[in-house]
């Protein structure tokens, strides 16, 4: 029996632009996104710390690498990021730049909330080599997660566990001699506790509706009433930022010759030593500040001062807080409150059972920026994020200033 999903938007080839810069980061955008819907994530729902943030430089080049977990959306990645970024004050030039997997844009739920293109808007670039080499060698501060994918998916029962990691980032250390600054998740494996994952049902999922996982058993509500495929708990986030590592110096430890230019074998050492020593430091960190895993005395608190936030900030009001923030950067106030609720009367899709695919149908319907109609398909692609960046087809402008 399928489920009641719609079929995956297929990659569509985009024609690159012949070399011109095209930054796909809005700063604007995100701005405003942190400010009026990921702040009452931030400051009620997750109400993260961040310990050891005076170990970030102000320039790069430099590698922030953090742990995956949650078996949820990103959050704790986006949480970061957003925190990091507020923190610094929210410049064009201080932004982090996040490489994350491609396949977070293919289909439309594996975005936040069906947000068009809402991981590069936001200061993401695709995930490969070359793309990673150019951002260093631009001189930016990349947050990485050298998990990957398998970091979220790895299930409840081997939380805090770090999975493997890929090891392009080491070479990549080692070319640009940029620090690699280990960043520690704690209380992240509770944002879905008790999830799992099996490997048969990942594959179907990964293959049919390109969604890398499905946790279980949360994912099955998350089948039927679409709001819930964004939920998480109100887990403590707390984000620990660990010493720089050396990563030439970890080369030269493994017996690499040429520490600047390894080869594999030592790449494939000096990774496993770098896991080595984020697994002990998350492990401290775990001891250290994973008592309170949701701080419930602290929600409390949180919730009595958010008042009017309070529905942006529970996980039932996000779908409305950020579709609606989207819709209303495009068009006029609303004329009445009827207005208001007629315009946006088919977020109501969020909340019904099996509301994909009338999800899925206002969006083929309904012109932009609601939906796609009278929109070829390469624009429609376009539109979406749905193809793969790559820099030496679209080049990055040079770094604005702080």
């Amino acid at each position: 029996m399928r489920l009641p999903l719609p079929l995956p938007a297929m990659r569509v080839h985009v024609a690159p632009p012949s070399g011109i810069p095209d930054d796909r980061f809005d700063p604007e955008w995100a701005r405003s996104i942190v400010t009026r819907a990921l702040g009452p994530m931030l400051d009620v729902w997750f109400r993260p710390d961040v310990h050891g943030a005076e170990r970030i430089p102000e320039h790069g080049p430099v590698i922030l690498a953090g742990n995956h977990s949650g078996n949820a959306f990103p959050y704790d990645a986006i949480m970061l990021d957003a925190l990091l970024w507020r923190r610094d004050g929210m410049t064009d030039g201080g932004k982090l730049r996040t490489v994350y997997e491609h396949q977070l844009s293919l289909a439309w739920w594996m975005r936040p909330f069906g947000i068009d293109d809402f991981w590069r808007r936001g200061g993401g670039v695709d995930m490969t080599f070359d793309n990673f080499d150019g951002l260093l060698r631009r001189g930016d501060r990349v947050l990485y997660f050298p998990e990957g994918v398998p970091g979220i998916g790895k299930g409840f029962n081997h939380r805090y566990e770090l999975q493997r990691f890929h090891t392009s980032f080491v070479r990549l250390a080692a070319r640009h001699d940029a620090p690699v600054i280990p960043v520690h998740v704690v209380n992240g494996e509770w944002l879905h506790p008790f999830g799992y994952t099996v490997g048969f049902v990942d594959w179907l999922f990964q293959h049919v509706w390109l969604v890398p996982f499905l946790p279980l058993p949360i994912g099955l509500l998350a089948i039927v009433l679409p709001w819930f495929w964004f939920f998480a708990f109100p887990a403590h986030l707390v984000f620990v930022v660990d010493e720089p590592i050396d990563v030439r110096r970890v080369l030269s430890l493994v017996g690499a010759r040429e520490p600047a230019n390894p080869d594999e074998v030592d790449v494939h050492r000096a990774t496993e030593e770098i896991r080595r020593r984020m697994q002990r430091g998350l492990h401290e960190g775990v001891a250290r500040w994973g008592k309170s895993r949701f701080d419930l005395p602290g929600l409390w608190r949180a919730m009595r001062r958010a008042r009017g936030r309070r529905w942006r900030a529970t996980p039932a009001g996000w779908p409305l807080a950020f579709v609606r923030h989207e819709r209303d950067r495009a068009r006029p106030p609303a004329r009445n409150r009827l207005h208001a609720f007629l315009r946006d009367a088919d977020l109501c899709f969020f909340y019904l059972p099996f509301g994909w695919p009338l999800l899925s149908l206002v969006r083929m319907l309904r012109r932009p920026p609601y939906g796609y109609r009278k929109l070829t398909a390469e624009q429609r692609a376009m539109r979406e994020g749905r193809f793969v960046w790559r820099l030496g087809e679209r080049p990055i402008p040079p770094r604005p200033s702080v």
